[in-house]
Formats: structure tokens, C-alpha cells, sequence
């Protein structure tokens, strides 16, 4: 195999969450007397952490307040309405079958990302588990994605990152990697190939014999 590791956005790309997430924003900005937001404005709001996706919703001056009401919400009910993209647990198989390292590199809330990876059953496919609060870093600075390189004893030659952003991309660009595009999250194919991706597929199950090779 071409790739020794491989990276993987968690929303989006690996498992379906948009669900929850609506409703835990949809539940905090109610409580703030301010309008439901439509899935339109939420999927616009995420990839860039929970605290910038609550700021581009309710507006920076009412983040902290706006924060204090969803992460306990989140909390209690991140476990309802996630699932695995058709192929994901599939392709996590195949590659620790041959060899490869298989890592979530998201920037979603860390202890989040890791307790659903548990509730999913993913824990024994997995060399690691990176995510927001974790370091100080987000995608695609950089230094996390260094730091996902020394955790992992891996080389960014022979690494893979699978994402359905451009902060996906812009985080392979910065730790030297390869980037596969998904449409199966918040990004039409246009506006990746916009953003400079060259590899682009419609779901997990037609990257797969592709990561393979």
C-alpha cells in the first residue's frame, strides 16, 4: 500500500452527526430567545470547532453565554442520532488489515470525538484519536498536524488525510499529505475543487479501492 497512515475527519466523513448538532444548537439559541437555525445556517457554521460554529450562529458578544447552555446539552446527548457512513467500519478494517494506521484528526471536542468512536465500536481500528482541546491547536494549523505525526511515529510522505472540508484540505496541505475529498458532509464537489482538491469522491465506499491500491 501506498499509505502507511491515514487520517480521517470525523463529521461528515467517517459518521453522520448533523443531526444531534442541530438540535443541540437549535436547542441552545431557543433558550437564548433567539430564532431556530436553519440546517442551511448550521452546516455554514461547522468545521472550525464548536466555539467558532456557536459565534458564526449567535454572534461573538453572546458565544460565552451561548456555550454555557449547549456543552451540557451536548453532553447528555451526543450519543442520539449518529451513525457510520455506508463502508466507513469497512474501510477502517481493511486498512489495519494491511498494515496501515488509522487515526481521527478532527476538530470536533476531543473527549467527544473519543466517546462516540467508543459508542461505535471503532476503538480497536484506531491508533488515534486527535480532536479539539486536545492540544491547542485546531485544522489546519500546522502544529497539530505535527503533533498527529509524532503521536502516531508516522512519516507525512506516506500519509493520507480524508476529509469532506477545506479545512481537511488546508490541514493535508500544511502536514504534507494527501488529501481525499467525500461529498458526504457540509461541501458540494465543486466547492472542494474550488478550494484546490484534485481527489474527490462521492462516499466512503467509492474512496475505498482507492486507499487500497
Amino acid at each position: 500500500m501506498r499509505y502507511r497512515t491515514v487520517l480521517f475527519d470525523l463529521d461528515g466523513t467517517l459518521l453522520d452527526h448533523f443531526a444531534a448538532i442541530q438540535r443541540a444548537h437549535t436547542h441552545t439559541m431557543g433558550l437564548m430567545g433567539l430564532p431556530a437555525p436553519t440546517a442551511e445556517q448550521v452546516r455554514a457554521a461547522i468545521g472550525g470547532g464548536v466555539e467558532v460554529a456557536v459565534s458564526r450562529l449567535v454572534g461573538e458578544a453572546r458565544t460565552a453565554e451561548a456555550l454555557a447552555i449547549y456543552r451540557p446539552f451536548w453532553d447528555a446527548t451526543m450519543l442520539e442520532d449518529v451513525e457510520l457512513f455506508p463502508g466507513a467500519r469497512e474501510l477502517l478494517t481493511a486498512l489495519k488489515a494491511a498494515g496501515a494506521k488509522n487515526a481521527i484528526f478532527t476538530n470536533k471536542h476531543g473527549p467527544s470525538s473519543r466517546r462516540i468512536c467508543t459508542h461505535l465500536g471503532l476503538d480497536g481500528l484506531l491508533d488515534g484519536n486527535f480532536g479539539a482541546t486536545d492540544t491547542p491547536w485546531l485544522k489546519p494549523d500546522p502544529a497539530f498536524a505535527a503533533h498527529a505525526m509524532r503521536e502516531l511515529g508516522a512519516d507525512p510522505a506516506t500519509t493520507a488525510m480524508v476529509g469532506d472540508s477545506p479545512y481537511d484540505l488546508a490541514a493535508a496541505r500544511n502536514g504534507g499529505w494527501d488529501f481525499y475529498g467525500v461529498t458526504t458532509g457540509t461541501h458540494s464537489e465543486a466547492e472542494l475543487r474550488t478550494a484546490g482538491a484534485t481527489h474527490v469522491y462521492p462516499d466512503l465506499l467509492a474512496l475505498t479501492p482507492v486507499l487500497l491500491r
